[in-house]
């Protein structure tokens, strides 16, 4: 992988900084992100993102939006479960998309989109479907990136995110927080020499929403969550919301 020296402490206070970290970070990482993912998640992320598509409804035609969508594992299981839909897979760093590409090989249905997920550019109330993994948490700006989910969702759009999930128990969420410190830490020690290469992910969760505050937002920007599973104890969570009209 590409050297990464920056140290995630420094970056994620503004939305400014943190996008820059946000870009250097998953440019470096993106060769290596499909197998970390496995690696940081014991082989069940493929799992929960499968099970996550499983459950969206039978669509006919969507008009699907993948945020953040790294190295394409979700617009990849999006094609398998509907084969007639049409799909931009967004993500800030190019070197993702390119990895993305490069996996799901030609296909008229797909456009990939180097952009912000806070700031796609992309026509209002478009999508039946947005799915995001692990991009809600990595979001320069969390508010900004709920009102463009919002607003990109055709009435009665569905919104599917996959993440960490933080503890609404202090006690809880310090131990979590510890934990993945020291598993991610000690990963991103062993690929790059800097804890920080996915450490950041403790970091990131530190300014994350707890679990219900996260639920109070989906509650505040309009979408109606109807399903939510936690994984490995609550470490990891997902949730499927409805655009309310």
């Amino acid at each position: 992988m590409t050297k990464f020296n920056l140290r995630s402490r420094d970056y994620l206070n503004t939305p400014e900084r943190k996008q820059i970290f946000n870009r250097y970070l998953f440019s470096a990482i993106a060769p290596e992100y499909g197998a970390m993912s496995k690696v940081l998640s014991l082989g069940r992320d493929r799992v929960w993102k499968r099970k996550m598509i499983d459950a969206l409804p039978d669509i006919r035609q969507p008009q699907c939006l993948d945020l953040a969508c790294g190295n394409g594992d979700l617009t990849e299981l999006l094609m398998e479960k509907y084969p007639d839909c049409n799909i931009i897979a967004l993500d800030l760093a190019e070197p993702m998309l390119k990895q993305a590409d490069k996996r799901l090989g030609p296909a008229a249905s797909i456009q990939f989109l180097q952009k912000d997920m806070a700031d796609t550019g992309l026509p209002a109330e478009d999508f039946h479907l947005i799915t995001v993994g692990y991009g809600l948490r990595n979001a320069p700006d969390i508010n900004g990136a709920f009102c463009e989910i919002q607003r990109l969702l055709a009435p009665n759009g569905i919104v599917a995110v996959l993440d960490f999930s933080r503890f609404n128990n202090p006690l809880c969420a310090d131990m979590e927080l510890h934990l993945l410190a020291l598993w991610c830490g000690m990963w991103g020690l062993l690929r790059s020499g800097n804890p920080d290469t996915y450490g950041y992910i403790a970091e990131s969760l530190s300014r994350f929403p707890n679990r219900s505050e996260l639920h109070e937002k989906f509650a505040a920007h309009g979408l109606k969550i109807t399903r939510s599973k936690r994984h490995f104890f609550g470490i990891t969570e997902t949730i499927i919301a409805t655009k309310r009209v």
